[in-house]
């Protein structure tokens, strides 16, 4: 496994990478930060370790290390083993899944390979709240969508919040970002994709009947309250809705997008 290294000093350099993570100013993996990667817990870290972001090292409780031996087999980056309230200091809170990894970043996808591989993606437009973000990673891994595209106003989905509430498949689900919203959608079209918007509004065609199963489809899923611009909704070829029960007037929009993604699947 990773070569195991005790830490006893709080203000050890060697765990810089771990240090302060509560502190927006100062998180790692903030833009302004290093840039980091940051896994949290045993599945996780997992997920990290079998990723392509490279790998720089782990923080945590022996016993929680010691979990991830099979999965470390060969790696060549240290494990700092510390016990649980040296670990809490670093971090600057309590961690109750007992360990993290770093990483660095994985090369940029380019949208256009993205696109050129794929038959089933998902769109996003504002989806700025982290926990959502995660949530629609971890959804579109379970239900067989094969990438995702970040429009306009979409927060990063490798802030640390967002890896973790995705399971850890934000590390393996592609993803892109589209520079020019809603323009580069565009590119969706020429490689044949059909875009469908989600939206309530009431013009728009009820998902079973808007036959999303049939070759490549993208979905586009906006922010929660406004939902979808008027712009992105003009630049697909179909708007969509869920129907509801009288008095409910919308989903959750990683709940909305697993509905949808099941959709793709045709099953």
């Amino acid at each position: 496994m990773a070569e195991m290294v005790e830490i006893s000093d709080v203000d050890d350099p060697r765990v810089d990478d771990f240090r302060d993570l509560s502190r927006a100013d100062r998180r790692p993996d903030r833009p302004g930060g290093r840039g980091l990667v940051i896994a949290e817990g045993v599945v996780v870290v997992e997920r990290l370790l079998a990723s392509p972001y490279p790998v720089r090292a782990l923080f945590g409780v022996r016993r929680r290390i010691e979990e991830l031996a099979e999965a470390t087999a060969g790696l060549d980056v240290p494990a700092y083993a510390t016990d649980a309230d040296v670990m809490a200091r670093v971090v600057g809170f309590h961690l109750n899944r007992g360990v993290l990894a770093v990483a660095d970043r994985a090369p940029v996808v380019d949208p256009a390979e993205l696109i050129g591989r794929a038959q089933r993606l998902a769109v996003l437009e504002g989806i700025g709240d982290h926990e959502n973000l995660g949530a629609l990673f971890r959804n579109a891994a379970a239900l067989g969508v094969d990438g995702v595209l970040l429009g306009a106003g979409c927060s990063d989905p490798l802030y640390r919040r967002s890896v973790r509430v995705s399971m850890g498949h934000v590390l393996r689900v592609p993803f892109a970002h589209l520079e020019s919203w809603p323009a580069d959608l565009k590119m969706l079209r020429e490689e044949g994709f059909r875009i469908a918007a989600l939206t309530p509004r009431g013009d728009s065609r009820p998902l079973r009947e808007a036959g999303l199963d049939r070759g490549k489809t993208a979905v586009l899923l906006g922010s929660e309250g406004p939902g979808l611009t008027d712009e992105a909704i003009e630049a697909a070829d179909v708007a969509v809705r869920i129907p509801m029960a009288h008095g409910v007037d919308s989903l959750n929009v990683a709940t909305a997008g697993a509905i949808t993604f099941h959709a793709l699947s045709g099953t």
